[in-house]
This record gives structure tokens, C-alpha cells and sequence, in this order.
């Protein structure tokens, strides 16, 4: 009898374990190496993400640049550059996916804490640690390639000729709605088992995710969806022109993400119903 009610029980359960919400404020959390570790990774992770796609981005307009004379057909062109984003961040997140989560971009950041999967204190940290790696990474590649930094725009995302203010918020908001969408979907508990006979990694939709973005935006603002590589690079060129739409690329993003959170875990994984229900069971 005991085991018929052990089978029931095993059948009428569910697959899979959803983490409890991370608490909103865990100062414990300031006391663990862990936690440090965590803010290193995701440090040194933006500073590889930022020297080796924006050294792409000046190394693709040198080559298209026409006082240079220089073979237009050899350079990576507008595919490359995508691949590079997308790429660097299917690397890094395979990388630091065990240590800090891989974010590497503070939208990422902010949307899994809008869904609780992060406290206020290690989201407000993460944040830092990446704009810091940011900085760092466009720095060493104004260090060590200063001359065609500055000639070609130092990689910052500006808005495009053409392009209305609302187009570029626009692009920057279904950019980072597609990404953030994408790592809640990769990292979701429940599609995991169920689909744990596909053995995808999570980076590989994620990092598809940023190469596809990019396909789209670039042409519009250069594609930020990160306001972690929008500041970086904007604070080591410091020109007046990475600044003058530079809101764009911290409210699109942020707003892109708070979009994505709340689909996935209000519409999607159906949070507000199963909280009412529960609410009603206890009633």
C-alpha cells in the first residue's frame, strides 16, 4: 500500500524543481568568496567581450574605409561583426555559466532580477563588475590600437543617419527582448526536463540569440542591447556624438528586459495564476 501511494505520488508530482526566489536584499551574500569570485568572472568576461568584438568592429571599417584603398571583399563585413558578438558570448557564458551565471550584460542582469533569480545586492554588483570590464576592454584596445580607435568611431554605438530617436528605442527594446527571452527560455527548469533528450547547451541559443540581434540593428545603432558595451565604449572615445543618444542604449535595453521577465514568468510560466491559486487553496 505504501509504495502504490509512493507511485501516485511520484506520477501526480511534477518533472522538474523551480529554485526558490532569491531574496531581495541578502547581505549575507557579502561575506561568501563565492560571491567575489562571481563579480571577477563577470569582469574579466566583459573586458574579453568588449577588446575582441570591438577590435572587430575597427578592424571591419578599416578595411571598408576608401582613403585606404584597401580590398573592401577582405575584411569580416557587417556578418562577421555579428558573429563576433554572438560568438564571444556563446564562448564566455559556456565559461562562466558555473560561476556567476554568465551574464556579462547588466539587462541580463536586471531582468533575472526583476524574475527573483538574483538579489538587489548581487544585481546592483553585477552591474559594476561589467561596466568596469567594459571600460577596461575598450581601453586596452585604444592602447594597443589608438591610431585606428580614434579614426573609426572607437566602436561606440551611436544612432544611425536616417534613424528617428523612437526607432533606435525601438530596435534596442525588441533586441534585448529577444535575448533576455532567450536566457530565460535556455536556463527555464521545466523546458530542461522535458527536453532533456536534446542536449543543447544553453550559450548556443543565447549566443544565437546576440548573432541574429545583430543581423537586425546594426544597421540602426550599431546594436547596443547591452548598455554595458555602449558605456564602455562611449566613456574611452568620449566623443560627443557616442554621447548625444547614448539614454537609448540603457532605457531600450532595460525596458527590452523588464518585457521579456514578465512574459516569460507572467504569461508563459503563468506566476500570477498559480499565486492566485494558491492563494485561493489556502482561503
Amino acid at each position: 500500500m505504501t509504495k502504490e501511494v509512493e507511485v501516485a505520488e511520484h506520477h501526480s508530482g511534477k518533472d522538474y524543481h523551480d529554485p526558490p526566489p532569491a531574496p531581495l536584499i541578502d547581505a549575507a551574500e557579502l561575506t561568501k568568496w563565492s560571491f567575489y569570485r562571481a563579480l571577477i568572472a563577470e569582469f574579466v568576461a566583459t573586458l574579453l567581450f568588449l577588446y575582441v568584438t570591438v577590435l572587430t568592429v575597427i578592424g571591419y571599417k578599416s578595411t571598408t574605409d576608401p582613403d585606404l584603398d584597401a580590398d573592401q571583399c577582405g575584411g569580416v563585413g557587417i556578418l562577421g561583426i555579428a558573429w563576433a558578438f554572438g560568438g564571444m558570448i556563446f564562448i564566455l557564458v559556456y565559461c562562466t555559466a558555473g560561476i556567476s551565471g554568465g551574464h556579462i550584460n547588466p539587462a541580463v542582469t536586471f531582468g533575472l532580477f526583476l524574475a527573483r533569480k538574483v538579489s538587489l545586492i548581487r544585481a546592483i554588483m553585477y552591474m559594476v563588475a561589467q561596466c568596469l570590464g567594459a571600460i577596461c576592454g575598450v581601453g586596452l584596445v585604444k592602447a594597443f590600437q589608438s591610431a585606428y580607435y580614434d579614426r573609426y568611431g572607437g566602436g561606440a554605438n551611436t544612432l544611425a543617419d536616417g534613424y528617428s530617436k523612437g526607432t533606435g528605442l525601438g530596435a534596442e527594446i525588441i533586441g534585448t527582448f529577444v535575448l533576455v527571452y532567450t536566457v530565460f527560455s535556455a536556463t527555464d527548469p521545466k523546458r530542461n526536463a522535458r527536453d532533456s533528450h536534446v542536449p543543447v547547451l544553453a550559450p548556443l541559443p543565447i549566443g544565437f540569440a546576440v548573432f541574429m540581434v545583430h543581423l537586425a540593428t546594426i544597421p540602426i545603432t550599431g546594436t547596443g542591447i547591452n548598455p554595458a558595451r555602449s558605456f564602455g565604449a562611449a566613456v574611452i572615445y568620449n566623443d560627443a556624438k557616442a554621447w548625444d543618444d547614448h539614454w537609448l542604449f540603457w532605457v531600450g535595453p532595460f525596458l527590452g528586459a523588464a518585457a521579456a521577465a514578465f512574459y516569460h514568468q507572467f504569461v508563459l510560466r503563468a506566476a500570477a495564476a498559480k499565486a492566485l491559486g494558491s492563494f485561493r487553496s489556502n482561503a
